[in-house]
C-alpha cells in the first residue's frame, strides 16, 4: 500500500487517508463486531490434532489488500495460461504421456508418486478438463513481481471466506465501497455452478449437481454447506448416494434420483472403497466404475493430485512451454530438488538460509524455515533429507510482501499471500480476487490458518 518513502501507492490513496483517521478505537470496535458476526454466523474451521476446543475462528483484518485493474489484468493472464498447462498435463500424464517420452519431465517422478492413478489411464473426462477448481497460490517478492509458490487442485479450500470478508467488509464499511470502485466477487457460486453444469456427461440436458462433503467433522465443512447452500444444490455424504447399473443416484424421499456431476471435497482415497482405500466410510461404492462408463462426472477428476505434487511443481513452467508453445506469464520461485544430488548438496550446505518442504505436506506442517530455526532443528531436517532426500523440496526464503493490518498495537506491516481460485468449464474464468492470507504475528511468514494466520478482503479496482 506504500512505497519506499512511505507515501500510499496510487491506487491506495483515498483508501490510506480514510485509514490514517480512523481512530484506533473506532477500527477496534469494527474488528470486534466482525468477530461477533463470524461467531453467530458459525464460520470456523477445525484443528486437528487439539484436544482443547477444535473450532476456531479465522482472524479477519479490517483492512483490505487493494489490488489496481493493470496489475490484476495481468495475474488473470498468468492464471488462466498455468491452469490450461495444468490442465493439459494432467490429460497427457493418463493418456499419451507425451511430456515423459519426449524427457521434458523425468518419468519416475510422475509413475511413482503416490498422487498418480493408474485407476485413471485412458479414462476421457468430459471437455478434457481434470481441475475444475484451482486455487492457485501467489506472493509478491521484495521486487514488487508475483510468483507462484503452489497449486492446489485436489480438493481447494477457502473461497467461503474470500466471499464471507466481503459481505463482511459490505456490512461494517458500506461507505467505503461508494466510494471505490471495487470489483465483485459475489457471484463466484453462480459461476461455479455454471461451470460444473458445463461438464455433465455427453446429452444431459438438465445435469443434477451435488455436493460430496465427508461430513460435519472436516476441517472446512462450513465451506462444504456454504458453498451447497450458495449454489442451491444438495450437500450429501457417501451414504447419501450409491451406484446401480453403472449410474450414480442420490437417496430421495421421493425416491431415487440420478446425479450427473459430483463436486466432491474428499480425497482420492475415500471417495470409493472398491477401488482405493477399503476402509473408507466417506465415499460410495462403485463410484469408479460410473465414473469410467462416462456416466458421471466428477470434480476435480479424481488423480488431479499429480499436478500440484511439490515435486512435480518446478517442472510446470515448462509444461506451459510444450503444451501451449509460450513463456510463462507468471514465474515459480526458484525450487531446489532435493533428490538431485547437485540441488541436495548446495541445500545441505546452505539450510539455516532456506526453505525445506514436505512434497506431499500442506497447512504449514513439516516446513523447516532455516532463518527462524534452532539448531537442532536444522539438523534434524538435515538427517531427515539424508535418509529421504526424495521427499522434499527447498526454496529461497522470500522477501513476502507486507499490507497494513490492524493489531494490537495499531496499524502495522504483516507478510501477506493472494490465493485466486481459477475455474475451468467451457472456458476458464476467475472472479476478481481471492483469498489474502495474513500471517499475523509479526516477522512470521507462515500465513495458514492452522498456525495462526488470517485472512483480509481482496480488492481488485476497477479501470
Amino acid at each position: 500500500m506504500l512505497d519506499a518513502d512511505a507515501q500510499a501507492r496510487p491506487h491506495c490513496r483515498q483508501y490510506w487517508s480514510w485509514l490514517t483517521e480512523q481512530p484506533r478505537q473506532h477500527l477496534a470496535q469494527k474488528r470486534a463486531e466482525a468477530d461477533a458476526l463470524f461467531h453467530r454466523l458459525g464460520i470456523t474451521f477445525a484443528v486437528y490434532g487439539e484436544t482443547a476446543g477444535t473450532e476456531r475462528l479465522i482472524p479477519f483484518d479490517i483492512v483490505p489488500r487493494i489490488l489496481p485493474a493493470e496489475e490484476w489484468r495481468r495475474l488473470e493472464a498468468g492464471l488462466k495460461q498455468r491452469v490450461r498447462a495444468l490442465n493439459a498435463f494432467i490429460a497427457d500424464i493418463y493418456h499419451d504421456q507425451e511430456i515423459l517420452r519426449a524427457g521434458r519431465i523425468p518419468a519416475e517422478d510422475v509413475l511413482c508418486n503416490a498422487q498418480y492413478r493408474p485407476e485413471m489411464q485412458g479414462i476421457d473426462v468430459p471437455g478434457g478438463i481434470y481441475a475444475h477448481i484451482a486455487g492457485i497460490d501467489v506472493v509478491r517478492d521484495g521486487d514488487g513481481v508475483f510468483h507462484v509458490l503452489e497449486d492446489n487442485l485436489r480438493v481447494p479450500s477457502g473461497v467461503s471466506y474470500m466471499l464471507e470478508n466481503r459481505r463482511m467488509m459490505m456490512r461494517l464499511f458500506p461507505e467505503l465501497f461508494a466510494r471505490h470502485a471495487v470489483r465483485p466477487v459475489e457471484h463466484y457460486p453462480d459461476v461455479l455452478l455454471e461451470n460444473l453444469k458445463s461438464v455433465a456427461p455427453a446429452g444431459i440436458t438438465d445435469p443434477a449437481v451435488v455436493l460430496l462433503t465427508p461430513g460435519a467433522c472436516n476441517s472446512a465443512y462450513f465451506e462444504h454447506a456454504f458453498l451447497a447452500q450458495q449454489m442451491g444444490i444438495e450437500l450429501v455424504e457417501g451414504q447419501d448416494l450409491f451406484v446401480r447399473d453403472e449410474a450414480l443416484y442420490m437417496r430421495t424421499t421421493r425416491g431415487p434420483q440420478r446425479v450427473h456431476v459430483v463436486y466432491r471435497r474428499i480425497d482420492d482415497d475415500f471417495l470409493d472403497p472398491l477401488s482405493f482405500r477399503t476402509d473408507s466410510l466417506l465415499g460410495v461404492p462403485g463410484l469408479l466404475h460410473a465414473y469410467r462408463a462416462g456416466n458421471v462426472t466428477i470434480a476435480n477428476a479424481i488423480g488431479t493430485g499429480i499436478a500440484d505434487d511439490k515435486s512435480i511443481y518446478p517442472y510446470v513452467p515448462e509444461m506451459v512451454r510444450f503444451y501451449l508453445g509460450e513463456e510463462p506469464i507468471l514465474a515459480n520461485v526458484q525450487t531446489w530438488i532435493l533428490r538431485n544430488p547437485e540441488h541436495r548438496a548446495y541445500v545441505l550446505d546452505h539450510l539455516p538460509e532456506l526453505v525445506v518442504k514436505e512434497v506431499h505436506g500442506a497447512g504449514g506442517y513439516g516446513m523447516l524455515i532455516g532463518p527462524a530455526a534452532t539448531s537442532l532443528q536444522i539438523e534434524e531436517f538435515r538427517a531427515r533429507i539424508r535418509a529421504h532426500p526424495e521427499r522434499y523440496i527447498a526454496q529461497p526464503t522470500l522477501c513476502l510482501s507486507t499490507s497494513p493490518t490492524f493489531v494490537d498495537e495499531g496499524i502495522a506491516p504483516r507478510h501477506v499471500d493472494l490465493r485466486p481460485f481459477v475455474l475451468s468449464g467451457r472456458e476458464i474464468t476467475l472472479v476478481p480476487g481471492g483469498l489474502t492470507r495474513v500471517a499475523l504475528r509479526e516477522g512470521s511468514l507462515v500465513v495458514n490458518s492452522s498456525q495462526g494466520g488470517g485472512t483480509k478482503d481482496t480488492w481488485v479496482l476497477g479501470d
